[in-house]
């Protein structure tokens, strides 16, 4: 799992310390109070969210670079502060942005298979930057289950904004009246007797079944706009 933002600060700030002889030569450089960077990297203190763009802004360093610090590994060996890495050959940098999503947990629950607490303000397990445009109330998830292989395999990451409108074709998180949820395919089916929409939530794993709402009640919580996926050395 990813490491709690609070940490990633940390990292950071210890980091840049590091690159001095002295913490108080650090912070004599910066302009900044050695007793306050001390309690800091000692957990005397919390590095929250006015803390650390402080900090950044001291620092020179980009608003929200403290938070993607662990993305992007830090400083470079050019010397550039987190988010301003240097790059030479055939890539250049990602610029990622600077809005925060809460990344939310699934939870292995019901027939959906993959199912996901219903988010609440402050219930992130950590937070993602993007730079896509997104609703207030846009989120993360982790893939789990193997439901929308080979597109989507377990440990990816989707992100979610409910304020978009799917349309035939997206990928959605919806979830029942029993508020379990699932990641599939939005597929529309037409109208009813009673006029009502019908639609079809298609796994991408012919082993797995689809869902339709003319059948099992079917909320859509939001509609797809990020998939990542991390590649690890074991």
């Amino acid at each position: 799992m990813r490491m709690k933002i609070h940490a990633i600060r940390l990292k950071a700030l210890r980091n840049e310390i590091g690159k001095f002889p002295t913490l108080a030569a650090f912070a004599r450089h910066h302009g900044l109070d050695t007793t306050y960077i001390s309690q800091l990297i000692n957990g005397h203190r919390n590095l929250g969210e006015k803390a650390a763009r402080n900090l950044e802004a001291k620092l020179g360093w980009p608003a929200m670079s403290m938070d993607r610090w662990d993305e992007l590994d830090g400083e470079d060996s050019a010397g550039q502060p987190p988010g301003r890495p240097a790059f030479d050959g055939n890539v250049e940098v990602a610029d990622m942005g600077f809005k925060r999503v809460p990344r939310i947990s699934f939870v292995q629950a019901g027939p959906w298979r993959e199912v996901v607490d219903p988010y609440a303000p402050g219930a992130a397990e950590d937070y993602l930057m993007t730079d896509l445009e997104l609703g207030a109330h846009a989120f993360a998830l982790t893939i789990h289950g193997e439901s929308m292989l080979p597109e989507f395999r377990e440990g990816d990451v989707i992100i979610v904004d409910p304020n978009v409108k799917p349309t035939p074709g997206d990928f959605v998180v919806a979830k029942n009246g029993n508020e379990e949820a699932t990641f599939k395919k939005y597929r529309p089916r037409g109208v009813n007797e009673q006029g009502n929409e019908v639609i079809e939530l298609v796994p991408l794993n012919e082993d797995y079944p689809s869902l339709r709402s003319d059948r099992t009640p079917i909320q859509i919580i939001g509609t797809m706009m990020e998939h990542r996926r991390y590649r690890k050395r074991r």
